[in-house]
């Protein structure tokens, strides 16, 4: 995953833009000194951000020097130091809040991917994010999701085509919507379908989709029908070449993420890291002006 696109330039420079705006009415206080400060945690948890913090502070002022003291994906606990600034005092001020902003809101998704992966430790399966993301900061929320061990799903709309409930109740059947699908779309595409009942799944199955996403379906109701859709896809497989599909589970309760793990599916995703999480809390600290 390239992180630093074009587009991702241009949104650094809006970030800034938003808070420096026609320049920072404090700076004049500093006197153009040089300084060195750190960043210092204030609680534990999964860092991310490094890569963005430092194009940050470059484009501010390219003479600044950052030095990282952990990496993306790695754990912090509190009183940490993060990361060494050195550099025009004004510059260090002037990028401070935005840097801090994004990086304590990475670090907290982050923080909850790993705490929910956790809980499917020892398992099969893998936690996937979703498209449920910030407007702008969807690449690097999803970022956030690989640095605390999750994966992750398709990033847009023309990464893969999933049929979901809108899809299904304004077509004609699953399997003419698949076939569109497969008609106009190039060969390497996946078409996933969003299940909400047996029936629904089944019928995916039949029609030859690559995967079955089950929405909203109890770990009682997935020990049942998982075995019937492994079997269902090898009688299909003249339809999708090897007879496997991919089983997800979606719409679940994170307390009882082991009991999802069990039923035989592949995959969990959920949006809740990112939508739910906190940010973690972050302090720009000054050691002293040269």
């Amino acid at each position: 995953m390239d992180l630093l696109t074009p587009s991702l330039k241009n949104l650094l420079d809006l970030w800034l833009n938003e808070d420096i705006g026609r320049g920072d009415l404090t700076s004049i206080t500093l006197n153009k000194s040089n300084a060195s400060a750190h960043w210092v945690a204030k609680e534990k948890g999964i860092f991310c951000g490094g890569f963005i913090i430092k194009h940050l502070f470059e484009r501010v002022d390219g003479s600044t020097d950052i030095d990282l003291l952990i990496k993306d994906g790695e754990s912090f606990l509190p009183d940490q130091k993060i990361l060494k600034l050195k550099g025009n005092a004004s510059s260090l001020v002037a990028g401070e809040r935005t840097a801090l902003n994004i990086a304590m809101h990475l670090s907290g998704i982050s923080t909850a991917t790993a705490a929910l992966v956790a809980e499917l430790n020892g398992t099969d399966v893998q936690l996937a994010d979703t498209r449920k993301t910030t407007p702008g900061l969807r690449i690097l929320e999803k970022y956030a999701v690989r640095c605390g061990g999750g994966i992750n799903h398709r990033l847009g709309l023309d990464d893969a085509a999933m049929l979901k409930e809108n899809h299904l109740a304004w077509t004609k059947d699953i399997s003419t919507a698949i076939n569109s699908i497969r008609m106009s779309a190039p060969w390497t595409t996946k078409v996933i379908v969003e299940a909400e009942t047996t029936e629904q799944a089944k019928e995916a199955v039949l029609a030859g989709a690559d995967a079955i996403l089950l929405d909203e379906f109890s770990p009682e109701e997935l020990h049942k029908i998982v075995p019937q859709l492994r079997e269902l896809a090898k009688k299909a497989s003249s339809h999708n070449g090897s007879g496997q599909i991919i089983l997800e589970a979606s719409g679940v309760n994170p307390n009882y993420l082991k009991a999802y793990a069990a039923t035989g599916i592949d995959l969990i995703s959920s949006s809740m890291s990112i939508t739910k999480s906190s940010w973690v809390d972050f302090s720009m600290r000054f050691d002293e002006l040269h």
